[in-house]
């Protein structure tokens, strides 16, 4: 599994302590939750091996893992759930994982989603990626025959109360075999993938 390093629960002194020592003794590493601010208080010998991503809040060190086959489509309901849907995609990618994003396909606008579903299933695994009630959830885990990753987001107001009516929606379908993780943890179900992935060689 990848080295990762998350950065929003670490003061900016435990940071730079990691990061300093990372970059003279590790290896490839994965930095999550390193929003873009942060990333640029960071002194510049810190500050400039990180490849920092805004979209996703992740930087990369030391390059990506090597190339694995198969393929994972992260599907994502709207573009409120973007961010973590970028965080399993640069996951995956820094993993050595082909991803395609495909987003803006919740049920409010169904016929997005039969629009992209040969996509969807051309992949070898599906992330769904849904706030409010993730009812996409359920919809792709009754299309596709591939394992489908769960990632409810907090996207949503009033009784979507900070994504637990998402994850509960989630935990609940009835499509059988869904996986599912943590509120926002778009880098658990790239992992996720990444273990499904790595029964294949």
């Amino acid at each position: 599994m990848p080295e990762a390093v998350l950065c929003s629960e670490k003061t900016d002194a435990q940071l730079r302590v990691i990061a300093a020592d990372l970059i003279e003794h590790g290896g490839p590493t994965l930095f999550t939750r390193l929003s873009e601010e942060r990333h640029g208080a960071l002194p510049d010998e810190l500050r400039d091996p990180l490849v920092h991503d805004a979209e996703s809040e992740t930087a990369v060190l030391g390059g990506h893992l090597p190339a694995r086959d198969g393929r994972v489509a992260v599907v994502a309901a709207g573009t409120s759930d973007l961010r973590v849907a970028a965080e399993a995609e640069r996951t995956l990618a820094f993993s050595g994982v082909h991803a395609e994003r495909i987003v803006d396909v919740g049920v409010a606008g169904i016929w997005r989603l039969q629009e992209r579903l040969d996509d969807i299933l051309a992949a070898d695994i599906v992330i769904a990626v849904a706030g409010m009630d993730a009812a996409l959830v359920s919809v792709l885990g009754g299309l596709v025959a591939a394992p489908v990753i769960a990632v409810p987001t907090s996207v949503g107001y009033g009784v979507a109360a900070g994504g637990s009516t998402a994850l509960n929606s989630a935990l609940a379908s009835c499509a059988q075999g869904v996986t599912v993780v943590n509120i926002d943890n778009g880098f658990g179900a790239a992992c996720a993938a990444v273990r499904m992935l790595s029964l294949r060689t």
